[in-house]
């Protein structure tokens, strides 16, 4: 009798201890996505005590930087020696790059930092995602999409929030001093509860392969970072890094055919619906941060909305994307059919960047807010699918890099997103500014096409109307561009082919799941 009873709680105790690893891995995915836009909100501040305006951008260059050089790494690294050590190497990584940069004394040290901190940083999601990979079969794994999506609707709305509250009453070192707590309380649940097969792998590290991607990723990222900004186009500076980028990764992927262990095998890519996915993945980063840079621009300088809840402003967008991602992920869970979520999401973002390229100096927040909700309907149909689909298109072997490749090619787009459509952004609104503001409007731009609304407030009415119209005309422009992009997404989004998720179900979930155990029951 007591044997029974043991047999019929222990599914219980599994569940129980699958949610507290769901727990830890939420946080840590917060903490990944949060300190972006905490440390934005604290970023005046910290330039007032500490100084180095000239490196202001720094800042966030060395942390996007080395985050995206150390994102395809940590994958690997997980799947050579197992998850849950290199997982939590990461997270710590990223906290002593957090206790360092809230201790910087100038901006020399706080950029050094911030490095180590992304150094980190490109750990953590990857290993959010490849540990829900190994966890959860992916036909069950729909399940946990809303919670995601949740997560990420919450630190894009509450990031400048929690940041500016931060600043305010306990000083700009607690923007990074806040993850401490966090993270120490994420290490101890998945020291005590997340039990993954140890591995040790007999190959040694790609050295090599990782020295010519890091080359590569960080090449990419200088040009779409400084191109138009700090140097132009077409100079010599940007030539030469894009010159360098593409050597370098020509030279990587010539490597890693031989290579002994790549650090992204290239055979994962003769997957049809991983190579699609990654497509898909780069067209959304592209997207969702031009959009997300844009848009409360738009609102705070058109409309008149008020630059302190700038991530209120997104509410729209991120609120249908939250219930369109619980929505697809319950029925992918229960029908195991996906094919119609990624045509339908980019049905509905090339729809709605479209109707975001219509808006003018009179269009209202209403109309504005239900553009935007079209937007977060294809975004939530398209955000965790991706991940979904490409993690179940490789072998368990290689769910760390598929996972990083995914999450790489994301982040990526994003920084093209944000370059080219910052790039059109701007040469528009100088351009309108020089047209219809005159010698005065000229002036006002010659520096940055962004005024904060400060800056607005002080110029005459007629200068203010004419910057007005160039953002309206800016945001046009961008936005049309994005919606030409997402067409590539829909194109895509055809072609992927139909493949039945592993695992069968709530009935049969435990049956097809790997056969290790994977938590501590």
């Amino acid at each position: 009798m007591a044997d029974t009873q043991t047999v019929e709680t222990e599914p219980d105790k599994k569940q129980r201890s699958v949610r507290v690893v769901l727990l830890a891995l939420m946080i840590t995915m917060m903490l990944a996505m949060l300190d972006n836009m905490i440390v934005g909100t604290a970023m005046p501040t910290i330039v007032g005590e500490l100084g180095g305006l000239e490196h202001l951008s720094w800042v966030v260059t060395a942390y996007t930087l080395a985050t995206a050089a150390a994102t395809p790494l940590w994958g690997k690294l997980g799947d050579m020696y197992g998850r849950k050590g290199v997982f939590m190497s990461s997270i710590v990584l990223f906290l002593v790059g957090s206790a360092l940069s809230g201790m910087a004394q100038d901006m020399g040290q706080l950029i050094g930092f911030r490095a180590v901190q992304g150094l980190g940083a490109g750990g953590l999601m990857v290993g959010v995602m490849a540990i829900i990979g190994d966890l959860i079969p992916p036909r069950e794994r729909g399940k946990y999409q809303g919670m995601m999506a949740g997560v990420m609707a919450l630190a894009m709305i509450g990031g400048p929030l929690v940041g500016g509250t931060i600043t305010d009453n306990w000083g700009w070192r607690w923007s990074f001093y806040i993850n401490l707590p966090l993270g120490v309380v994420s290490l101890a649940l998945i020291s005590a509860v997340l039990h993954l097969p140890k591995k040790r792998a007999q190959a040694r590290i790609d050295y090599l392969g990782a020295a010519l991607l890091t080359i590569g990723i960080t090449a990419i990222v200088l040009v779409t970072t400084w191109g138009g900004t700090e140097y132009a186009w077409s100079s010599a500076r940007i030539m030469e890094l894009i010159g360098i980028g593409v050597a370098a990764l020509v030279g990587f992927v010539f490597w890693q055919t031989k290579a002994a262990e790549p650090v992204v095998p290239l055979h994962i890519f003769r997957s049809r619906n991983f190579t699609l996915m990654s497509v898909i993945g780069f067209i959304t980063g592209f997207v969702m941060f031009g959009a997300t840079l844009f848009l409360p621009l738009y609102q705070q300088s058109v409309q008149g909305a008020s630059a302190t809840n700038s991530g209120l402003l997104l509410l729209p967008m991120l609120g249908a994307m939250l219930v369109t991602s619980m929505v697809a992920g319950r029925i992918t869970t229960n029908s195991g059919r996906y094919y119609v979520f990624p045509v339908l999401g980019s049905v509905l973002m090339v729809i709605g960047l479209y109707l975001l390229s219509t808006m003018d100096t009179g269009t209202s927040r209403f109309t504005s807010g239900v553009f935007m909700a079209v937007v977060g309907l294809g975004m939530g149909c398209l955000m965790q699918i991706t991940m979904l689909v490409a993690q179940n298109s490789v072998e368990m072997k290689d769910m760390g890099v598929a996972s990083s490749s995914t999450t790489l090619f994301r982040t990526l787009g994003s920084s093209f997103g944000v370059a080219i459509m910052g790039a059109l952004f701007n040469h528009r609104v100088q351009d309108t500014m020089a047209e219809r503001g005159g010698a005065l409007g000229s002036k006002v731009t010659e520096q940055s096409a962004q005024l904060d609304a400060k800056s607005l407030e002080k110029l005459p009415d007629a200068v203010r109307e004419a910057y007005q119209f160039a953002v309206s005309a800016g945001t046009h422009s961008a936005f049309l561009l994005g919606s030409i992009v997402a067409v590539v997404s829909l194109v895509a989004a055809v072609f992927v082919k139909e493949v039945p998720l592993k695992g069968a179900g709530p009935q049969k979930a435990a049956e097809d799941a790997a056969p290790a155990p994977l938590v501590e029951v």
